[in-house]
């Protein structure tokens, strides 16, 4: 069974942050990374080498597949900020998506293209509610 391509590292969250080419998105990206750590109360680390994780979580699903994978995180793309909630993924958030702000989502991601975008509450609210979800689902 392949393991997932993107894995925990040991590489520097801020070092990564800083590089970011924009300064706007640089700020925001310090911002989202502070803000999910209060919200989490993980400690931000890199998986792969281009997203920001918080927490981990271990699946198994019924065709065999199994491993590990964040439970939150974010990447600083060129045209937004990319959020992986992955509770956002299993259930539905629809009443806090409601009162975001300007956002557009996919599966499991929240893509925002700039922080001032949105309502700070409504977004500590939907990470922390992501980030509860499974914990409950996925103990240890």
């Amino acid at each position: 069974m392949a393991e997932n391509k993107t894995q925990p590292t040991d590489a520097s969250v801020d070092a990564f942050l800083e590089a970011t080419p924009s300064q706007k998105m640089k700020e925001d990206a310090f911002k989202l990374k502070r803000i999910m750590e209060e919200v989490t109360g993980e400690k931000a680390v890199m998986w792969g080498d281009s997203i920001v994780g918080f927490g981990k979580y271990k699946y198994h699903y019924e065709s065999g597949r199994k491993g590990e994978f964040l439970i939150a995180g974010f990447a600083p793309r060129k045209a937004a900020l990319s959020l992986y909630l992955m509770g956002c993924m299993e259930t539905k958030f629809e009443d806090h998506f409601a009162k975001l702000g300007k956002h557009k989502t996919g599966a499991s991601c929240v893509y925002i293209n700039k922080l001032s975008d949105v309502n700070d509450g409504v977004l500590r609210e939907l990470i922390k509610q992501s980030y509860d979800f499974m914990k409950e689902k996925y103990p240890g």
